[in-house]
């Protein structure tokens, strides 16, 4: 059916039936497709269409894009907060975006973690260039494929030319509706939507913008750029009074690395403004950083003002605040003397490579615990005193240290779970390797390389699986792995494909609980954990998402996205593990009430480049160079997006604020 009839079947509805208000829409939980039609903005037919584009984008750049169109946005009502409340609430991660639109109040928003592979100014460009344009002429479906082409193309991952248009699907069913109305209504409602849909075709070439269009923009990014930090140093002067030096530290970091950013974006504009000729290239491409410098500036600052907003609102409750506080103080403690009896019973059953990730974590939880215990303290007094201001600050320290510690407590639990799955993996995977050796070793071997493989395998099957199960089920896949690689030239493609999908179901489990830990043991100790693990880390969970997306259609690359997610979770582990020790050694004195677990949980402000012990709160390290939001965001979704098993990639300290979107 023709988009244009569609519309005209709309239209003649409204006649009929008179105007119907828009219907607000809260964030909404997002389905099995990549398409939320809640404004019925799209025919079943762009719907599937829409849903093939996705697809597409997911195969040729490895992004996913969910798209939602509702009549007007609520709860949160401005568009940036709704798609980002979405986002957050269905767990999306780093390489993952949603487009959200209100069809009826003519807003938008892109939302995407700054974190993942685009940048701010790209999503802000892709806005911009790509989706306004369509969205202008309410071209809703070619809105989308408009996003999906400038994904593809800011990921370096094809040409974004756009998909077949989805107006050209056909249908039936429109004559019935059509008889019932006037001839002159019918007429007039053609003509108009069929010069409609002929100025949309033309519009949806999007024209190159002129470089006086592009120094336009850049003129009014700067001004407002160069008014944000302005206004931002005024900020800081109230939020250092309002809840002291130490919670406002990161935010004197960020607005002088803003003020940075603009001066450079000043300095390109004056060699623009100056005597010396430029070439059209030049000033595009100055122009161009100028608004990227802009960008960064911008939202640098906006996520600082968002955290101050949020201690702000955390203030105006602050006795209730308090007390849930010491409630869930009061819980986690009880949690934390169970998994202290738990560490005591894997310590008895299982060797201490075993417990090496969890070696610590009754300690460090009850050291998050004193910690929390003392900033509940702190703000009694403060509210006592009537300073409500450092009394936000403490609670949210509290807060934050009592999640860490629950998290802690929660990851001795999940080990002893994972070693009791592993165990039991082991006798099938050890049945699979002795197979794989018997068929190995009927091979020709001309160069002795099948030997070695088949002697490492038959000396990992004399691992003694009692004293570590997860130990002894890596080394077992990693000589299943090597025997793979000698048998599989010699496999026909039904044969290898059958073996894959047989070994899958262990290997991914144990992929998934391998970033789990990686992601619990860094989140819990952010304050010390580098660059390297959290790399690590984020590559180990898009290569599960990875395997997960091909399980059902092709599982032999499924595998070994798999078999690299374990082994890049393991190294994250490894080089987290490196980290925290490192950091321990360099501090020295680790008794009890010298706050150094407050500096590894990341909840003292300075906790991974100094330890000057002068800082009262722990704001600085929960909003302001804090490692995610202390949790798992291991696993994702099919590559079809058809299963959502999970949220995506961990963070990595990353945001969803920026200054974009806004009306059409």
């Amino acid at each position: 059916m023709r988009r244009w009839a569609l519309s005209l079947m709309a239209a003649i509805g409204l006649v009929l039936l008179g105007a119907l208000p828009a219907a607000a829409a809260d964030p909404i939980t997002l389905g099995s497709g990549y398409v939320a039609d809640e404004a019925g903005a799209l025919s079943s037919a762009e719907t599937v269409a829409a849903q093939e584009r996705l697809d597409q984008l997911r195969d040729e750049s490895g992004l996913d894009l969910w798209v939602v169109f509702v009549d007007e946005f609520t709860s949160p009502s401005d568009a940036e907060s709704w798609a980002n409340e979405t986002a957050s609430r269905n767990g999306l991660g780093p390489t993952q975006y949603l487009l959200a639109v209100a069809v009826d109040a003519r807003q938008y928003y892109l939302s995407g973690d700054t974190s993942g592979p685009l940048t701010a100014d790209q999503l802000g460009t892709i806005e911009q260039q790509r989706i306004q344009p369509e969205l202008r002429e309410s071209d809703w479906a070619g809105a989308i494929d408009a996003a999906a082409a400038g994904l593809t193309d800011a990921a370096g991952g094809g040409s974004g030319a756009p998909a077949a248009d989805p107006s050209e699907a056909t249908g039936a069913g429109v004559g019935t509706v059509i008889a019932i109305v006037a001839v002159v209504v019918i007429i007039g409602v053609i003509v108009f939507f069929v010069v409609r849909s002929r100025r949309r075709g033309r519009a949806r070439t999007p024209a190159v913008e002129s470089t006086e269009d592009l120094a336009r923009r850049a003129a009014v990014a700067l001004v407002q750029a160069d008014d944000a930090v302005r206004g931002s140093q005024e900020e800081l002067g109230f939020a250092s009074a309002q809840f002291g030096d130490a919670a406002t530290a990161d935010f004197q970091t960020a607005i002088a690395t803003a003020q940075q950013e603009v001066e450079q974006a000043f300095r390109l504009r004056q060699q623009l403004d100056d005597e010396i000729p430029d070439t059209d290239e030049q000033k595009r491409a100055w122009q161009t950083q100028v608004l990227e410098l802009c960008q960064a500036a911008q939202s640098r600052l906006e996520e600082k003002k968002t955290a101050f907003d949020e201690l702000r609102r955390l203030e105006q409750d602050a006795p209730a605040a308090l007390e849930r506080a010491a409630a869930e103080r009061a819980r986690v403690g009880a949690a934390v003397d169970g998994s202290v009896a738990a560490g005591q019973r894997l310590a008895a059953s299982y060797a201490s490579t075993a417990l090496a990730p969890v070696a610590d974590n009754a300690a460090q939880a009850q050291e998050r615990l004193r910690f929390a215990d003392q900033q509940i303290a702190a703000a009694r007094t403060a509210l006592s005193a009537g300073t409500t201001g450092p009394a936000a600050v403490a609670i949210r320290s509290a807060e934050q240290a009592v999640a860490q510690a629950a998290q802690l407590a929660q990851a001795i639990d999940a080990l002893g779970a994972r070693l009791t799955e592993a165990a039991a993996q082991l006798p099938a995977l050890a049945a699979e390797v002795q197979r794989e050796i018997a068929s190995a070793s009927a091979l020709p071997d001309p160069d002795a390389r099948v030997a070695q493989v088949i002697v490492l395998a038959q000396q990992a099957l004399t691992v003694d699986a009692s004293a570590d199960p997860v130990q002894a089920l890596q080394v077992l896949q990693d000589a299943d792995t090597q025997l793979d690689a000698v048998l599989g030239q010699a496999r026909d493609a039904a044969d290898r494909a059958a073996r894959a999908r047989s070994v899958l179901p262990a290997t991914l489990t144990q992929a998934s609980a391998g970033a789990a830990t990686a992601a619990d043991f860094i989140s819990s100790r952010r304050g010390a954990v580098g660059a390297t693990a959290r790399t690590r880390l984020t590559e180990a969970q898009a290569a599960l998402a990875e395997a997960q997306g091909l399980a059902d259609t092709d599982p032999e690359q499924a595998l070994a996205a798999a078999q690299r997610a374990e082994q890049l979770a393991r190294q994250s582990l490894q080089s987290a593990q490196s980290d925290v020790g490192s950091f321990s050694s360099s501090w020295g004195n680790t008794q009890p009430g010298n706050d150094m677990g407050a500096f590894l949980g990341g909840l003292l402000i300075g906790s991974s480049t100094s330890r000057n012990r002068s800082y009262g709160g722990g704001f600085g390290g929960g909003f302001g160079g804090g490692f995610g939001s202390g949790g798992s965001r291991s696993s994702g979704r099919s590559s079809s997006g058809r299963s959502r098993s999970g949220g995506g990639g961990f963070g990595g300290g990353g945001s969803r604020s920026r200054r974009g979107g806004g009306r059409f």
